[in-house]
């Protein structure tokens, strides 16, 4: 049976390929030759364009496909009490965190989702984890003034959370989605030996990560749904971190009371699916990315299907979605694939859920 409510049994996960529109106006926003609200009208045109396209697809959300930011950590450099580095790739904490009331994804939602309600998709909005902020930097990069106690660190990380979760409902937003390569990070020995070093306990850092999501999303209205992508790095075939899922499955899985996860399945560093007979019996659902975004390789058809009714062994059927593995532009040259085969991946997922959960 298809689904009315996200996640939908044909998916994805957020990013897709940016027009050259869009990068040639960014490359003269840098030079002066255009201003920031030029570039603002046409990322709206190539928003709406796009929204429409999914439709056309078949898929029943819609995302802004990333063409707004050049990172993830764009969201988190706009709240309060964050600084970003000169390139944008590391964040400070330098002093008391909040969701200002000017932060602008709100804004930048509501023009995704008046035109994902004229074609008729459900807009989806997708925001760094939580966990993303303490992970990227840890102590070091919090700072003693403002935060003496980690523990007071942690309390404010969360609460900046629900703020954003509750304004971002407020605009509207039904579908938002956590990205969450922590877990990843958390599933490989290697990693796990580095916090070692660091003097970190992995596992009570699952924990904590945990009690901060579930607070975070605890007051979330029931109409909302959120989810959690756990990415593992996918920007040309290079990644974060190897390791199935055994060792976060429990926490990540029955301990977070999130709606549903997108865990990537697309190569052999993933492990198996033995790690989803955690999943609680119920409404949440494992989106499997089983379709790879990091070339134009086109999946089988049939080797899908066996994938999903292998999976089904550890989880019911019901319980399972299916996307490609991670976003089609990670980082914002996107990937060895063209604009058509990303869209034959997609056309792929939504044709297979349709043979799988029926139309």
């Amino acid at each position: 049976m298809q689904r009315t409510r996200p996640p939908f049994r044909a998916d994805h996960v957020g990013s897709l390929l940016r027009p050259q529109k869009i990068e040639d106006a960014r490359a003269k926003l840098a030079s002066g030759a255009i201003t920031a609200d030029d570039l603002r009208k046409i990322e709206d045109v190539e928003i709406e364009k796009l929204v429409h396209k999914q439709s056309a697809y078949g898929l029943k959300l819609a995302t802004d496909g990333g063409f707004r930011d050049s990172g993830p950590l764009d969201f988190i450099g706009g709240l309060a009490g964050c600084e970003l580095d000169a390139d944008g790739r590391s964040v400070r904490v330098i002093g008391k965190l909040d969701f200002p009331d000017d932060h602008p994804l709100p804004t930048q939602f509501k023009v995704l989702q008046r035109h994902a309600e004229i074609a008729h998709v459900t807009p989806k909005l997708t925001i760094p984890s939580p966990s993303v902020l303490h992970f990227r930097g840890g102590r070091d990069a919090i700072s003693q003034e403002a935060y003496p106690s980690i523990g007071l660190f942690f309390e404010d990380l969360a609460k900046t959370y629900r703020k954003a979760v509750k304004a971002l409902y407020d605009e509207g937003c039904r579908y938002l989605q956590f990205d969450d390569p922590v877990w990843a990070h958390l599933c490989s020995e290697a990693e796990r030996q580095t916090l070692r070093e660091r003097g970190t306990d992995a596992a009570n850092l699952q924990q904590v990560y945990a009690r901060i999501i579930n607070y975070a999303i605890a007051e979330r209205p029931s109409d909302m749904v959120i989810t959690s992508h756990v990415g593992r790095g996918n920007f040309r075939y290079s990644w974060l971190a190897s390791g199935g899922y055994e060792p976060v499955a429990e926490t990540l899985l029955a301990g977070i009371n999130c709606d549903g996860y997108v865990l990537e399945f697309d190569c052999d560093r993933a492990g198996g699916f033995e790690s989803l007979r955690f999943l609680p019996k119920g409404n949440k659902v494992v989106v499997l990315g089983l379709i790879g975004s990091k070339s134009g390789a086109l999946e089988s058809k049939p080797e899908l299907v066996r994938r999903l009714q292998e999976a089904a062994k550890f989880v019911p059927l019901e319980q399972l979605a299916l996307a490609p593995q991670s976003g089609f532009a990670a980082a914002a040259e996107g990937h060895s694939l063209t604009e058509d085969e990303q869209w034959t991946k997609l056309r792929l997922a939504v044709e297979v859920a349709n043979e799988v959960w029926g139309r």
